[in-house]
């Protein structure tokens, strides 16, 4: 039977607070944060210890989003990715990134001793593994860089995973928790400590004349010095960071294994196929393991496969007792590998930005809370130049930028083209449990038929840049294909850089099926 993905587990099985109230008035404060999830909720609590007067606006749930729906690795080993660093921006630019990654580690364990935040945070070593011959020559290049720029790096042969590997990068120390518990807890002490968290407040507007300006949907403003767009994507893009990041998709399958078959790391493997496994605590001797991969881009046609290739890894690789939980998450990455932590476009003062982490959202998330507080206070920390939002890497980035332009072209045009020879006339033409283009005398709407004949009816085209969208059949959502938007069979709004909800139709119909 197909897998389909649901809520994450880290969902499920934590305790939902009360809710934060929704901004329904105009607000002063010294700083404004758009978007709870790590980064916003990090940057959010940095300040508020720092003294300032903060508001973090979050469009849906804290910690709902991408930061809920993680893996939840906390670690510096992100793959192979020192000794690319290292040769091609420099020794120097690959030890400023191990710094401040390990600095987000250890910040995590402060913070979870300081408040006593029960998330079943472990220690574990990391690893990078292999499983062709040729990937040998690579592991030993990047335990050698990675040591360089400052980790515990070995090479090894024993990873202790349950099916042949040619070898592995082992890091010692790694972490890995619960992340809506911990987040959730830091939102908690950020109201404690005198800063204001708004749920289900979606920031519609930003304006920098003076002193900054957001606008909700509501019409409720917040004035504030500076502001922070942490949206995972940013929202407002006058630098036009969207042409340099590119979105991914990934999921996450978990099932029950007993606590003799758990691997004793976290791991990801090379190749662009990942294939990315941590377990957590469970209960009567059980642990939850948690394979993450099968990446595709939103829009992509072939949802369903990716997702049944990851559940039948998982089964044929491990001991587990049958899959309980699946779900999705999605990222940015830039061309250069590094995220973009600082001034939201060349000539911004007071607005900032924090995006592309590139899947590596709890330690560069964590870490931009560290960094943008020092920024808004006007100080540089050294390991903090290689993430300036204004570096200019066009050999690196150049592939990114001309795979989003033609990304965005081929969807704008070749995309309608398509369309309208596939369109229908009629939502009678799908079948239950469908999708498709309808095309009628009110214009051209992407509809899905529900398995009660219900067809949900709404524009075809993304709010963000007019992109066609597409239909991801697991997650029964729209996206759009060409900077990931998401929205719900309703049209609102799942995840930017939207903001907008699609336009829905007038009515609904219900197809005579035969």
């Amino acid at each position: 039977m197909p897998t389909q993905a649901g809520a994450s587990y880290w969902m499920q099985s934590s305790v939902r607070p009360p809710a934060m109230p929704a901004l329904d008035s105009d607000i002063s404060v010294d700083v404004a944060v758009v978007g709870a999830g790590a980064a916003g909720l990090s940057v959010a609590h940095e300040l508020t210890h720092a003294g300032r007067s903060v508001a973090l606006l979050e469009a849906g749930d804290v910690a709902g989003g991408v930061t809920g729906h993680t893996t939840a690795k906390v670690s510096a080993l992100h793959g192979a990715c020192y000794h690319q660093l290292s040769s091609q921006l420099g020794p120097e630019t690959a030890r400023h990134y191990a710094t401040g990654q390990v600095l987000a580690m250890r910040h995590v364990e402060h913070t979870v001793e300081r408040l006593g935040i029960e998330c079943d945070l472990e220690a574990r070593p990391g690893f990078v593994y292999g499983e062709d011959e040729a990937d040998v020559e690579v592991l030993r290049n990047e335990a050698a860089a990675a040591r360089r720029a400052g980790l515990a790096a070995t090479y090894t042969t024993d990873t202790g995973l349950p099916f042949p590997t040619v070898g592995a990068v082992r890091v010692e120390d790694q972490l890995m928790f619960h992340p809506t518990r911990y987040f959730r807890a830091v939102a908690a002490d950020i109201v404690a400590n005198g800063g204001a968290v708004y749920e289900h407040t979606r920031v519609s507007e930003l304006t920098q004349r003076g002193p900054c300006v957001l606008t909700c949907e509501n019409g409720a403003r917040v004035l504030a010095r500076d502001v922070v767009v942490t949206t995972h994507y940013p929202v407002f893009d006058r630098s036009l960071l969207f042409a340099r990041l590119t979105p991914k998709r990934e999921f996450a399958v978990a099932g029950l294994v007993a606590e003799a078959d758990d691997p004793p790391g976290m791991y990801i493997n090379l190749g662009q196929d990942t294939r990315s496994v941590r377990s957590a605590p469970y209960d009567d001797g059980r642990r939850l393991l948690i394979a993450t991969g099968a990446p595709f881009t939103p829009g992509d046609s072939t949802v369903q496969e990716r997702i049944d290739e990851l559940t039948g890894w998982l089964c044929s690789n491990f001991a587990v007792e049958e899959v309980s939980h699946s779900w999705a998450a999605q990222d940015n990455s830039t061309g250069d590998r590094l995220p973009f932590i600082g001034p939201l476009h060349p000539n911004a003062k007071h607005a900032w930005v924090a995006t592309g982490f590139g899947g590596w959202g709890m330690t560069n998330g964590v870490l931009a809370g560290l960094l943008l507080r020092d920024l808004i206070d006007g100080r540089v920390p050294e390991w903090g130049r290689i993430f300036d939002t204004r570096r200019t890497h066009a050999r690196l980035e150049a592939a990114t930028v001309a795979k989003s332009g033609v990304r965005t072209i081929s969807h704008l045009v070749g995309s309608r083209l398509r369309a309208t020879l596939e369109s229908v006339p009629s939502p009678e033409a799908l079948a239950p449990g469908t999708a498709g283009l309808v095309t009628d005398e009110e214009g051209s709407w992407a509809t899905y038929v529900d398995e009660a004949g219900l067809s949900h009816a709404v524009s075809s085209t993304c709010t963000h840049m007019g992109c066609m969208i597409s239909f991801n059949d697991v997650e029964r959502e729209w996206e759009c294909p060409c900077h990931g938007s998401r929205f719900a069979l309703d049209g609102s709004v799942l995840q930017g850089p939207a903001t907008s909800p699609l336009r829905r139709r007038s009515s609904t119909t219900r197809p005579a099926y035969r």
